[in-house]
């Protein structure tokens, strides 16, 4: 006898009502005239909820371009009655049917509306609609619901809880002052670091996915998605490496600079949005080599800090290397998650 599939699973699931509360008299879905209305509730609870770093409207308007989301039908935002958006939440289905079928909530509340009951109907919303782009998939494979509460926001988490999320995992934010020389890693000599270049996009996007198999809640980047990011703004190629063994990418640390968050932390930094080695060139001292290189060509440009998120519970034992690198960690973020 064979395991149900998620419908059986799940079961059926009604399309959920839109949100109600008194104070945010309007809800509706979201179209592309919507970007700035939404990023403007994102940006008000960033500075907030994790004040140094912010969302990028490039962000919210990329979304709009990616086959696999449809905020028609999966973002809702919430309007006072003057018009001012306040709340926006959004169910992203990820295309990845490789080891199971998850959907991710994202959104906030303006912390000027906060504790009035405007998040409960929120996310309400937001775990029915989960449910039920689960159940649309006929599919034998887990199926899991997942969301993120910064340290701080106690308040985020609870509300996830109690639709029978639980925490599964933290991850820490960590910095490095770049004044402080980063220490000579030398590769391999079979092993030659180079900084990124857009030729090997496609390259290094099969290098990461072979990287961040193992790694916890990871799924397979999708080449759309991936090329929205290398190919975006905020990428910087000279401070991102990549080891090659031959032709073949098999490290890469890939950093972005976004000098709209510099007010924020109080100093110019470069985030450092990927680090991985595939698992046959693991063991090597690749991961210590390409961070060190971009740590320096970061602080040759002139930046102050580098910042990178890391998953505390990492197999890889990647919190232990970056604190050798010279990294402190200054803020957390749990994931919550829900299995079907």
């Amino acid at each position: 006898m064979t395991d149900p599939n998620l419908p059986e699973r799940i079961g059926v699931v009604p399309e959920p009502a839109l949100p109600q509360h008194p104070d945010v008299p309007t809800w509706r879905m979201a179209t592309r005239d919507d970007i700035d209305a939404m990023h403007s509730v994102l940006l008000a609870a960033d500075r907030v909820d994790h004040p140094t770093w912010t969302t990028p409207r490039q962000d919210v308007a990329d979304s709009f371009e990616l086959p696999h989301i449809d905020h028609q039908r999966d973002t809702v935002i919430g309007f006072t009655s003057e018009g001012t958006p306040v709340a926006v939440g959004s169910v992203f289905l990820h295309p990845s049917r490789d080891v199971r079928v998850q959907v991710e909530l994202q959104g906030a509340v303006h912390p000027d509306v906060r504790r009035r009951g405007i998040g409960t109907q929120l996310v309400a919303w937001q775990h029915d609609q989960a449910l039920r782009r689960l159940a649309e998939v006929d599919s034998p494979l887990p199926g899991v619901v997942k969301a993120y509460a910064e340290g701080r926001n106690d308040d985020a988490a609870a509300l996830f809880e109690r639709r029978g999320l639980q925490v599964e995992r933290w991850f820490s934010t960590m910095e490095r002052d770049l004044t402080a020389p980063a220490d000579e890693r030398p590769a391999p000599d079979d092993i030659t670091l180079v900084p990124y270049t857009a030729d090997r996009a496609l390259d290094v996007l099969e290098a990461r996915n072979d990287a961040f198999r193992d790694h916890w809640g990871s799924l397979p980047s999708q080449r759309e998605g991936w090329l929205k990011f290398v190919e975006g703004p905020f990428l910087r190629p000279d401070l991102s490496t990549l080891a090659l063994d031959g032709d073949r990418v098999v490290a890469l640390c890939l950093a972005s600079v976004n000098e709209d968050d510099w007010d924020a932390l109080g100093a110019s930094h470069a985030y450092i949005d990927l680090i991985g080695v595939v698992r046959s060139h693991r063991g090597r001292g690749l991961a210590p080599a390409v961070i060190a290189r971009s740590l320096r060509a970061a602080a040759d440009a002139g930046l102050e800090r580098a910042v990178l998120d890391v998953d505390t519970e990492s197999p890889t034992g990647a919190n232990a290397l970056y604190e050798r690198l010279g990294f402190v960690a200054t803020a957390r973020e749990r994931a919550l998650v829900r299995r079907y």
